[in-house]
Order: structure tokens, then C-alpha cells, then sequence
């Protein structure tokens, strides 16, 4: 269910607990209770607990369980606005912000609630490719000043592989979708894994004349490589890959304050999910909390592994 809030209507919406429960009732359930054991429809609640009992096998469901809300202490309703601000805010926000506008007490607490949403994002990030016409990448994520080897193989630097899919329309070239992975390393290998699982077959690639990239030329996709002599030529050659880069560089310079390596991939499917849907930016909120809703939590400790 998609539906378009603003601001006032938003805070107006889900003012109360009350109201999210019996909105992520209906995100959960659109067509009506439905036993998650049996899928009987007709059940009893129970008021002091927010329990739904199943009439036929007597099974007890919570409206959070199965989602990414399960065993939360936190109230719904700073959850839903976690989901609204993260959203509706085209440059991210930090999580101490969060923290702070949500009246949080923990940071912990702050960060597993942003995180577990970003995990929301990823499931259904998964459940897509992009195609057709495409420029791709890589670049690197990490300190600004580091000593030794600069560009590919620098140190301290994380490697990050840029899919973006374009439109030519009149002449001009227009952003799509985007796709990234943070990657181990610039081998054969983790190319291949992210073109196989973010790219449908038959697409034409453009990327530079790197030695990793020349395995499309025997594979199902159209290679078109754009041999890259001067740093400066690779903006011009593939000038979409470097102003997304830009942008959720950007972002974690000046929202985050920079990442580290094992959370990266968090923020690189924020911007992701984001961008993708920059279109129906009204609509985000009601989109991603329906996925929150068919999306199984994930623990803290399975976020910290």
C-alpha cells in the first residue's frame, strides 16, 4: 500500500501508539487477520498485551512479529518517525541526530533501530537488477590523506563497485537506478559476483579499460570500454557514476563524519534505496514501512558479526 504523506499530515496520522499499531495492522494484514500458523481469519485480542489469538489453533501473534520490529521496547511511534526522517531527508541523517530529535536514551538503541532499517532496505534492494544501458565503476571509500599508493590498491581505502542505469532520451543522458557493493578487492572475481547478481544479462556496461572488466567481452552482456588515460577523462566518460560518487561521498563526509568499512554497506543501500525511489519521494515512508513489516528483525549481535 503506497500513500503519500507530508509533514503535517504525517504528525497528524500517527499522533498516537494506537494509531501505528492499527496502521502496521494493516500493513501487515491488508485483507484481514490471517493466523501466521494456520492463516484462519477470525481471531480475539487481547487488549493488555496487543496479543491476536487465532480461533482455530489458539496461536498468539504480536503486530510486530515477523517484521523488523519484533521484541522492540521502543514505542511504534518513533520507529515510524525514524522511517519518515531517514526518508524524507535527501542527504541521510546521523544517528546521533536521530538519537537526539526521537528523545532515545541510547545511542545502542538509536543504532539498532536505524540499522535494522537499513537491513529492511537491503531485502528489498535484493530483489532487483537494473539493465539496459549502464556505466560502472569503482571507487574507493575511506580516510582523505593516506600515505603510499593512491587510486586502486591504496591503503585504508575500501573498494566500491557503481553500477548506475541510464536513459538517453533527445539526446540526453539521464540517471536511472544504481546499484553498489563494497567488495574485497579489484580481482575478477567480485566484479563478476556483483555484474551477475545486480545486472540482467544482455545490458551494455560501459566502464573503463581496467584488466577486471575485460571478462564481459566473452560474456552475455554488452561491453562497451572507455580506456581511461588521465584521471580527469574518467568524469567525462562515465559522468554519472562520478556524480552519484560524489553525492554519497558527500553524504558521509558531511552527515556522518565518515564510516568504517564494516558498516559501509549500511549507508551505500540508504543512498541506493533513496535514489531509486527519488520519484515518488512522497510515497517512501509508506513504502518502506511495508517492507519493515514483511521483513523478519535482525539481532543486534547479527549486526555487530
Amino acid at each position: 500500500m503506497s500513500e503519500p504523506f507530508e509533514f503535517f499530515d504525517f504528525q497528524r496520522r500517527f499522533s498516537t501508539e494506537n494509531r501505528c499499531i492499527r496502521y502496521l495492522f494493516k500493513q501487515r494484514w491488508p485483507n484481514g487477520f490471517a493466523c501466521p500458523r494456520c492463516g484462519h481469519h477470525y481471531y480475539s485480542l487481547h487488549s493488555t498485551r496487543n496479543l491476536y489469538q487465532c480461533k482455530k489453533c489458539k496461536y498468539q501473534a504480536s503486530v510486530t512479529s515477523g517484521t523488523i520490529f519484533h521484541g522492540t521496547r521502543t514505542p511504534l511511534r518513533k520507529w515510524f518517525w525514524m522511517i519518515y526522517l531517514l526518508t524524507r531527508n535527501k542527504t541521510g541523517c546521523s544517528i546521533s541526530y536521530l538519537q537526539q530529535m526521537l528523545q532515545i536514551n541510547l545511542y545502542k538503541t538509536a543504532w539498532t533501530m536505524a540499522h535494522k532499517i537499513h537491513h529492511a532496505m537491503q531485502q528489498r534492494e535484493s530483489l532487483y537488477k537494473i539493465g539496459s544501458e549502464l556505466e560502472m565503476d569503482d571507487s574507493y571509500f575511506g580516510e582523505r590523506h593516506v600515505s603510499g599508493k593512491r587510486g586502486r590498491g591504496a591503503a585504508k581505502k575500501v573498494p566500491v563497485l557503481v553500477a548506475v542505469q541510464t536513459r538517453r532520451k533527445k539526446d540526453k543522458t539521464t540517471p536511472v537506478y544504481v546499484k553498489m557493493k563494497v567488495i574485497e578487492n579489484m580481482t575478477k572475481k567480485p566484479v563478476e559476483d556483483f555484474v551477475r547478481q545486480s545486472i540482467r544479462p544482455a545490458s551494455t556496461i560501459r566502464t573503463d579499460g581496467f584488466k577486471s572488466y575485460l571478462w564481459l567481452e566473452k560474456s552475455d552482456y554488452e561491453f562497451e570500454p572507455l580506456p581511461v588515460i588521465f584521471p580527469r577523462e574518467a568524469s567525462q566518460k562515465l559522468p554519472w557514476v562520478h556524480i552519484v560518487l560524489g553525492n554519497i561521498k558527500n553524504s558521509i563526509k558531511g552527515v556522518h563524519h565518515g564510516v568504517t568499512r564494516k558498516y559501509l554497506k549500511h549507508y551505500l543501500t540508504e543512498f541506493c534505496y533513496k535514489f531509486n525511489r527519488r520519484y515518488i519521494e512522497k510515497s517512501m515512508f509508506s513504502n518502506l514501512l511495508n517492507t519493515c513489516a514483511h521483513t523478519h528483525t535482525i539481532t543486534f549481535a547479527e549486526l555487530r558479526a
